[in-house]
């Protein structure tokens, strides 16, 4: 009986070393998540502009398609996504107004910035006006996901916003604290991946860069869905 009872209680205290050790792990894996969340959050809240190339794949309804440009950021509010390949698209917004124009056509779409619901606005997080764990509730690691670069890490989080439409945001962060990868997942499946390389900070953007005019002989839409 002394040796079960002997036994028992070692089980006993091991379960509580276990469960203190799993627990400890926990809180240096959120206070990793914390600190890794505010770097980003520093990195970007001094940038003033962002240069990048970047490429979007969109995977749903049976489609898999893949489009690359360059995206320009501006402090307050301004964007401007050049889309060059496969083919040439403009989204561009000043802050006050959002367009979104394909050349060749004979509509040029509008909306007002504050209205936006694109999915591209959620990538707000490269002006540095927002905070993770305030717009990504429950930010955890995302172990399951491989990063693109050795040495990333990946996240995941639900978005506060646009619950209607996305699901879940994962971020994929270098060690300076740059956002390399977005990939935004659908409540109907589909997702969309955006990758960032070359990204180059504070250069100088003409505040002309984000303002759009209809060419001739174009009709303005109102809102940017077709």
């Amino acid at each position: 009986m002394r040796a079960r009872f002997i036994f028992g209680i070692g089980l006993v205290v091991s379960g509580c070393l276990s469960l203190s050790m799993l627990g400890s792990a926990a809180d240096a894996s959120a206070a990793n998540i914390r600190t890794l969340a505010a770097g980003v959050d520093a990195h970007y809240d001094h940038l003033r502009s962002l240069e990048a190339d970047f490429t979007e794949v969109y995977r749903g309804a049976g489609m898999d398609r893949t489009e690359s440009g360059t995206l320009w950021l501006k402090k307050p509010g301004k964007m401007r996504w050049q889309y060059r390949s496969p083919r040439e698209k403009v989204f561009v917004s000043d802050g006050r107004t959002a367009w979104f124009y394909v050349p060749g056509d004979r509509q040029a779409r509008k909306e007002p910035a504050k209205k936006l619901e694109d999915i591209r606005s959620p990538l707000a997080f490269l002006l540095g006006k927002t905070k993770l764990e305030k717009e990504l509730h429950g930010l955890s690691l995302a172990p399951d996901i491989f990063p693109l670069e050795p040495g990333d890490t990946v996240l995941r989080g639900v978005p506060a916003a646009m619950t209607d439409q996305i699901s879940e945001v994962v971020l994929e962060i270098g060690p300076d604290h740059q956002i390399r990868r977005i990939v935004l997942q659908d409540v109907d499946g589909s997702s969309t991946e955006y990758r960032f390389i070359d990204q180059k900070e504070d250069v100088a953007v003409a505040n002309s860069q984000f303002e759009f005019q209809p060419p001739p002989g174009t009709e303005t839409v109102e809102g940017l869905e077709p």
